[in-house]
């Protein structure tokens, strides 16, 4: 080797060594950077959740128009695919049946929209809140022929009773107090204000509006925001890796999407059933009964029983005979739901366990209410199948089986040449053996 290649050889090792020192220099920056960032943020938690607040006050129309057009991008695709097989058909261009079909498309996905909203305002909001308004009003008539009721079928003598029937007259008292006192001048304090101030509704129309303007320009852009964001992840990432960030975007949207525009069907549906029910049981407070069981079947798990306990409450203070239908209804319904209607329209599309599913309602609904007992289960279904992928990928690298079950029994892993070792199992003839001699 002449000097010159030794020259060469040794600028290339120092090339390396100082590639290696700068990249620990960065990778210490950053994670010093990154430490002093996380201290300030819990030391400035509560300003930085009000510019976090602002930030998301400016954006709401922004914000609600994307969330939108992606409960309404189903609805979409669904009237614009037959239009667009339609004028092709006809012998069109494929640019004209694609921009006509994809305006028509729009067109039904805010039309759809804009029927349920008129439904809701025209017809539903105004008899759940006369319906509310009546057993306000009601209650403790309703609650004087229960408590007669129980009198009449022979155990008003009994411990049971007597305590019940305290704890349901102090708890009614309390709850039509509350509702006269708090509740309705506070819903009528919200109408006065919402109908008299005008900068509030004119804000909110405008939010609306502005919502509405991104739902058609997201759907009508939407393949090239498709393309943006692939070009934007090829720009910054090897083919490798980009093809499995896209995988999971793909893999998340499908399992995020599908659960929420799924279960929404879902809940559609069993809230129609549900009335309809009602209405040839003769139930009372129909429809009230029929939202709220509707409204809680989208929250997996614990929805049923959220609905069905304030649901049958309401019916059995009215009538407790129907009360009884009403629980015996709902559990068909729910047994029907949970076998029939909802695996048909949800299929499998988290992935998860029923105890992970369990684990996700509970940790999100501590920490966000409502809204994490409904976002819980997909958002905690994405991560868990990102540590999956992110597992598999590195039991790949290290040549071993990715199968959980050929885990269970396992003993050690050899490390020279990565042979599973497993548990060896007796033979069921030498354990009778055994069992013979010891008799």
């Amino acid at each position: 080797m002449t000097e010159k290649d030794n020259q060469l050889e040794k600028s290339k090792t120092t090339k390396k060594e100082e590639k290696k020192y700068l990249k620990m220099g960065i990778t210490a920056f950053c994670t010093i950077a990154a430490s002093i960032l996380f201290f300030f943020a819990l030391y400035r938690m509560d300003d930085i959740s009000r510019v976090m607040q602002t930030i998301t006050k400016s954006a709401e129309p922004i914000i609600i128009g994307l969330v939108l057009a992606y409960l309404l991008m189903p609805v979409k695709n669904f009237v614009e695919k037959p239009v667009f097989k339609l004028m092709i058909k006809i012998g069109l261009k494929e640019n004209t049946c694609k921009d006509f079909a994809r305006g028509i498309g729009i067109t039904g996905a805010l039309v759809f929209f804009f029927v349920l909203i008129g439904l809701f305002v025209s017809i539903l909001a105004p008899a759940i809140g006369s319906s509310i308004i009546t057993l306000v009003h009601n209650m403790s008539k309703y609650v004087t022929s229960f408590i007669a009721w129980i009198e009449d079928i022979g155990i008003k003598d009994t411990t049971i009773f007597v305590m019940f029937g305290e704890y349901l007259t102090d708890f009614t008292a309390a709850l039509e107090t509350w509702a006269k006192n708090d509740l309705l001048p506070l819903v009528q304090q919200y109408i006065t204000q919402i109908t008299t101030g005008v900068f509030s509704v004119f804000k909110t129309f405008l939010n609306f509006i502005i919502g509405i303007i991104v739902v058609v320009y997201v759907m009508s852009i939407q393949e090239t925001l498709i393309g943006q964001g692939k070009k934007v992840i090829y720009a910054f990432f090897p083919a490798k890796k980009g093809n499995r960030i896209i995988n999971t975007l793909r893999k998340s949207n499908e399992i995020f999407g599908g659960f929420i525009i799924g279960k929404i069907l879902d809940s559609a549906i069993i809230g129609i059933i549900c009335y309809i029910g009602c209405l040839i049981l003769r139930i009372p407070s129909p429809l009230l009964v029929a939202v709220i069981v509707g409204v809680t079947n989208v929250i997996p798990f614990f929805g049923p029983f959220i609905g069905a306990i304030p649901s049958i409450l309401i019916v059995l203070i009215q009538s407790p005979i129907h009360g009884l239908y009403l629980a015996i209804f709902i559990l068909i319904l729910q047994q029907v739901d949970g076998n029939i209607i909802g695996p048909k329209i949800l299929g499998d599309t988290t992935g998860l366990s029923s105890f992970w599913v369990l684990f996700a309602i509970l940790v999100a609904g501590g920490l966000f209410g409502f809204f994490g007992m409904l976002l819980g289960v997909p958002v905690f279904a994405v991560i868990y199948y990102i540590f999956q992928e992110i597992i598999k990928y590195r039991m790949e690298k290290r040549k071993l089986s990715s199968d959980t079950d050929d885990y269970v029994k396992l003993l050690y892993i050899d490390s020279q040449t990565k042979e599973m070792i497993y548990e060896e199992e007796k033979p069921v003839e030498k354990e009778e053996k055994v069992e013979e001699k010891e008799q």
